[in-house]
């Protein structure tokens, strides 16, 4: 689950962009906690393996129709318009591709507790609180990953500290962060 991490990228583009703040789609509940705004450093070689995940024909680069391809896979409502405006933000140099380079310019200042839970919030399709194994199935397929129950239900229980088959914020939290360094 830790490729789960593409996630983050799209949050980490979005706010950049003045119009997607997210305090201006974040509740005051969630912006209240002042350990959201605390960073985390990105483990290097997940950000390598994140980048190669969106990077489809392996040229080392990221283009506008991958961009596209991945929001598309996460049912974006408009995600030819989210891609370029993704685009338009990290393609430092302008050439029409983000290399990886750019991709961790994006997240020089780390990953929030913040993008981790709005990550939590993508996979927690009924809102309920807890990811169910079938919902970590339903996501991971969304990314192009060809998953089982059975598989998914074991990375919940390695995940689930509860014993339950669910993953909690917390869990989820934990499992994000085990390979980062606060900042």
């Amino acid at each position: 689950m830790s490729k789960l991490r593409i996630l983050n990228f799209q949050y980490q583009v979005l706010k950049r962009l003045p119009a997607l703040s997210p305090a201006k789609w974040l509740s005051a509940k969630d912006r209240q906690l002042s350990d959201l705004h605390q960073h985390f450093q990105p483990n290097i070689d997940e950000m390598r393996r994140v980048f190669r995940k969106i990077d489809l024909d392996g040229d080392g680069r990221i283009s506008i129709e991958e961009l596209r391809s991945l929001l598309s896979s996460l049912r974006r409502k408009d995600a030819a318009a989210e891609a370029d405006s993704m685009m338009r933000v990290a393609d430092l140099n302008k050439n029409g591709f983000i290399e990886f380079e750019e991709f961790m310019e994006v997240h020089q200042n780390g990953v929030t507790r913040n993008e981790i839970k709005m990550a939590f919030w993508m996979f927690d399709e009924n809102r309920d609180g807890r990811i169910s194994a079938e919902e970590v199935m339903s996501m991971l397929r969304k990314l192009g990953w060809r998953f089982g129950l059975e598989d998914c239900r074991r990375m919940v229980n390695n995940v689930d500290k509860s014993g339950l088959g669910l993953v909690g914020m917390d869990d989820f939290m934990v499992m994000m962060t085990r390979t980062m360094k606060l900042l």
